[in-house]
């Protein structure tokens, strides 16, 4: 078991990344909450040691995203309806990137999950590979596909989002 000290250095430099991963997949704050804490019980829990920063931040992001996993696969959420439908982190972002963001958050999941780890999160395709457990050039690939349907997400605006996506069905851009 890890001490409170390194708990709470890794509660102040990583609070921020697991907050944002947990929303991006949770998309609410009280289900966000719910997860953060469980990651750092894990974290404190967890008693190898880590080889480096990037290490321990790489291990983080990785318990993160699957304990939200595991949190919507639970029985309870996955047969219950949200009281609030609303997309909170809409509301707090400026009007140009709350577009962006919403666009990124409609996008299939295999393209979502590396549009975000890309541009928010700052990972290269080989760090996303390895988090994701894919190979290098998959990660570019859905990385150049999805760009492609956040492209054309974009360019056809709020009304067309949704026929959009229901056309491209998850896979590629149809012509």
């Amino acid at each position: 078991m890890r001490s409170e000290a390194e708990v709470c250095h890794a509660v102040e430099a990583y609070a921020g990344l697991v907050r944002r991963v947990c929303f991006y997949h949770l998309k609410n704050r009280a289900d966000t909450e719910d997860v953060f804490q469980t990651v750092f019980l894990k974290y404190m829990l967890h008693e190898e040691a880590f080889s480096d920063e990037e290490h321990e931040r790489a291990w983080l992001l990785r318990v993160s995203i699957n304990a939200c996993k595991d949190y919507l696969k639970n029985f309870f959420r996955r047969n219950m309806l949200p009281l609030d439908a609303l997309r909170e982190v809409a509301a707090e972002e400026p009007e140009g990137r709350r577009e962006v963001l919403e666009a990124v958050l409609s996008l299939p999941k295999k393209y979502r999950d590396v549009i975000y780890l890309h541009y928010y999160e700052g990972y290269s395709a080989l760090e996303m590979g390895r988090i994701l457990g894919k190979k290098e050039n998959t990660v570019y690939s859905l990385l150049s596909r999805g760009r492609g349907i956040l492209k054309k997400l974009l360019e056809d605006g709020p009304a067309e989002k949704g026929r959009s996506l229901g056309k491209l069905g998850g896979g590629g851009i149809e012509k």
